[in-house]
């Protein structure tokens, strides 16, 4: 068996767990209300058609995923596969060299993208990955602070967006 010490040498630790919900609500009400979550940032990515929230909760972050629209790739996933367990994220030092490390092991990576100063990400498939997605990151930006600018009802509202990896208050009406 192939050494992952290359791989793993630039993994800076496990980030989240994402779980795809059909209507976030109920998901974020049980880690929030019920298991005592705190919610750290959230919002619309407009681009992909999916709403997200990350949540701290027991010393761990689960980020909830809903589609915004029928054609949106959550939404296709939730169709084959239904709710639950969606991806784990790994922190890693650097996209690109994971990537060929992941690759020098017989590793193929899918939607690689560096092209943002805030943040770099790589997948490996689920078929890879016993069923669930990888998602290996890099970023400048810190996801672990709880955020005083909007709560989980605006993010649930849709009055959050992200932009470049920030999540904001639209602007834009609704």
């Amino acid at each position: 068996m192939a050494s992952g010490a290359a791989v793993s040498d630039r993994i800076r630790r496990l980030d989240h767990v994402a779980v795809a919900t059909v209507d976030m609500e109920p998901a974020a009400r049980l880690f929030v209300d019920v298991l005592g979550g705190r919610m750290l940032s959230g919002g619309d990515n407009d681009e992909t058609g999916t709403r997200l929230m990350q949540i701290a909760c027991g010393g761990f972050k689960v980020e909830l995923m809903q589609p915004l629209r029928n054609g949106s790739t959550l939404a296709r996933h939730l169709r084959k596969r239904g709710e639950g367990l969606h991806h784990l994220t790994y922190m890693v030092d650097d996209v690109p060299s994971t990537v060929s490390s992941l690759a020098e092991l017989g590793y193929e990576t899918v939607g690689t993208d560096a092209s943002s100063a805030n943040w770099a990400e790589t997948f490996l498939s689920p078929r890879q990955s016993f069923g669930a997605l990888i998602q290996f990151c890099a970023t400048t930006l810190r996801f672990d602070v709880e955020t005083e600018d909007y709560g989980v009802d605006d993010v649930l509202a849709g009055r959050v967006v992200w932009r470049d990896r920030v999540a904001c208050l639209r602007t834009d009406a609704r």
